[in-house]
């Protein structure tokens, strides 16, 4: 595995783990945390892809965008991301934000996305739901956001060790990069919700039959509106899946691979 810093068009820094050859397989993390975060994964999908995992923008060493970037603008970066690696259309994978970025550019740039998946993704949360993220979005802003809230949602007790590896992530992140992404990911649950139909190419829709933010309800409809979707709901297990159930996850996003693009 290499660390290698991509420089898009409009001049910003993106950090890249890269391995493998292949097929191209570009993976974007969630809110918070930073490409490590697909390391249960990366080296099986790599044995016989080229596997890309990137820093989203703020997080780890890539170069965050200005304040008061909305979820369009994270797609618009990646697509830049996908450009400047001339690999031709890719396999695109996300977790949570990560998640709705590829929805985004798998509606807005379908040259660009062969095949998609979409990890913990949400999908027109309730009126509570929306409340309380965005509650969230504001403490985030104003530097009064713990941490210890959303662990708690994500880990069960038995997972300390992986809880405390993703609070290191938590910790170490740029606030303003964390704040930005926190209120684009609040605010992105509509933008594309009415759009999925659009998509066309293979889409895999996962997440843990625990995970209360993500839920399989969600996964379960985002699926069904995409004629080429297949959920997949990972037992016993919540928010961080590729965390904490990576043989599951690892297999179903091989399975993913292997599907067939569609013709149309």
């Amino acid at each position: 595995m290499i660390s290698q810093t991509l420089r898009l068009s409009d001049g910003l820094a993106v950090r890249a783990l890269m391995a493998g050859a292949g097929d191209p397989v570009v993976l974007i993390h969630g809110v918070g945390m930073r490409a490590e975060a697909w390391a249960p994964q990366f080296a099986a999908l790599a044995a016989d892809h080229r596997v890309i995992a990137i820093d989203m923008p703020g997080h780890g060493d890539s170069d965050p965008l200005p304040g008061g970037a909305l979820l369009p603008d994270y797609v618009a970066w990646a697509a830049q991301v996908i450009e400047a690696l001339n690999l031709g259309p890719v396999s695109l994978a996300g977790h949570s934000m990560g998640a709705l970025i590829t929805a985004g550019l798998a509606v807005e740039r379908p040259d660009l996305v062969r095949r998609g998946a979409l990890l913990n993704g949400v999908h027109r949360r309730s009126p509570a739901a929306r409340a309380s993220v965005l509650t969230r979005a504001a403490e985030i802003a104003a530097d009064a956001g713990g941490i210890e809230g959303p662990l708690d949602r994500w880990f069960a007790p038995e997972e300390d060790a992986l809880r405390d590896q993703v609070a290191g992530w938590l910790r170490a992140v740029s606030h303003r990069g964390y704040a930005t992404a926190y209120r684009a990911f609040a605010e992105g649950d509509t933008v594309y919700a009415d759009r999925l139909d659009q998509i066309r190419c293979p889409l895999l829709v996962l997440t843990g039959d625990g995970d209360a933010n993500s839920t399989p309800a969600m996964t379960e409809t985002m699926a069904a509106m995409v004629p080429h979707g297949r959920a997949a709901i990972i037992s016993g297990h919540r928010h961080m899946v590729n965390l904490t159930a990576p043989e599951a996850v690892t297999a179903e996003l091989q399975r993913w691979l292997s599907t067939k693009e569609t013709a149309e």
